[in-house]
């Protein structure tokens, strides 16, 4: 190790990459294995969306946009989120458009914290938001979410708050979750709310998946907390559209200002082209998600179908495309050693509980944006798998 390493930013010692990325990475070079791992989507963008971009490469459409994005795309997010989750953000002061909502949890983070400041993240969840909060100097603190259905009650929520006036900063939550797919209904939003409303506190509500609900309607803290929230949204699931990075970040209006400033320097303004495709994405196709939808809703069916009878118990997702399943008893419960052997064994991958946080331990989580097929072959060889365990 060199010694100008030695003296990089030295937050970057507490953080390693990323453990899904990894393992992942390590699977796919296993001939015929099925792999249930990322969340990605696994339709391709709507026709209508790519059009519109590649006018917008034919009109030389080339040139850096205003940094917040471009006006259209502003307007029609602006109506897209309003007529979805009633939640009321002026595109000129209040939407900020980022290079995914990646991006944005980099910039809104590194806007609200300052070092010695502490950010309450519910756990399991995926773990971007924790080295974000390690960069920027502030301590995570993670509340165990398992014991009471994965989701969060808002006595722990205040209970911890309390206990942490002096350097709490931000309250993450993310629904429907990455990883469990469970989610919050409005009673259950508006307990949350409640607590919060009674803090000087950010919330960093991460609702990209918000299209991707089965059965009641999203509800966006957004709605129910506007002068606090910080939400992210974006077209990466709601339309197939992940490597077109592009995200949105609403808010008061000069919170937005100063998330504004991260973002400008961080990336000066995200892909024109790509902005174009997200405003017809918004303007013209506002359901292109629902036939995605109950496509998503049948596979998810199947595969907790076939995870029950085969022993697993499972979280109850109600949104986006996730399982958590509880890895059974009698076999292997180090997430990670379960999940390598069932890689090797059963040519099956899935992700370890573990790479979620505290209360992931002793599951898995499965993907299901994958094809029917992919996924009938996955329960035929977990249930052979655990027949020979």
């Amino acid at each position: 190790m060199s010694r100008l390493s030695e003296n990089m930013k030295h937050e970057l010692k507490q953080i390693q990459p990323s453990s899904i990325l990894k393992f992942n990475q390590e699977i796919s070079k296993v001939p015929d294995m099925v792999k249930l791992t990322i969340g990605e989507p696994d339709f391709n963008t709507p026709d209508h969306v790519k059009q519109a971009a590649i006018r917008s490469i034919e009109n030389n459409e080339s040139h850096y946009t205003n940094s917040r994005g471009t006006e259209g795309l502003r307007q029609a997010a602006s109506k897209f989120l309003n007529e979805k989750y009633n939640v009321n953000y002026d595109p000129e002061t209040q939407i900020l458009v980022t290079t995914g909502a990646t991006e944005g949890i980099f910039s809104s983070l590194t806007a609200m914290l300052n070092p010695g400041d502490t950010v309450i993240i519910p756990t399991p969840i995926f773990p971007q938001y924790i080295p974000v909060a390690i960069l920027n100097g502030a301590k995570p603190i993670f509340l165990d979410t398992s014991d009471n259905g994965f989701i969060l009650s808002p006595e722990k929520l205040r209970a911890t708050i309390e206990a942490n006036k002096d350097t709490v900063k931000a309250v993450v939550l993310n629904f429907p979750s990455n990883p469990t797919g469970v989610t919050y209904n409005r009673a259950e939003l508006q307990a949350l709310a409640d607590v919060l409303k009674q803090y000087d506190i950010f919330v960093l509500s991460d609702e990209i998946y918000s299209e991707l609900t089965y059965g009641e309607r999203h509800v966006s803290m957004g709605e129910l907390l506007p002068e606090q929230t910080v939400l992210l949204n974006g077209v990466s699931k709601s339309h197939a559209m992940t490597g077109w990075r592009i995200g949105l970040v609403c808010g008061p209006v000069d919170v937005i200002s100063e998330i504004g400033k991260v973002h400008q320097f961080a990336i000066t303004s995200a892909t024109a082209n790509a902005q174009a495709a997200a405003e017809e994405a918004f303007k013209n196709g506002p359901d292109d998600g629902v036939a995605m939808r109950k496509i998503y809703q049948q596979r998810r069916d199947l595969l907790l179908a076939g995870l029950k009878a085969a022993g697993f118990e499972c979280a109850n997702p109600k949104g986006a495309f996730y399982i958590f399943a509880k890895i059974p008893a009698n076999l292997n419960q180090d997430s990670v050693a379960f999940c390598y052997d069932l890689a090797k064994e059963a040519k099956v991958a899935v992700i370890p509980g573990a790479s979620f946080g505290p209360g992931g331990e002793g599951y898995v989580r499965i993907s299901y944006a994958a094809s029917t097929d992919d996924l009938k072959k996955a329960v035929e060889r977990i249930q052979k798998y655990v027949d020979q365990h």
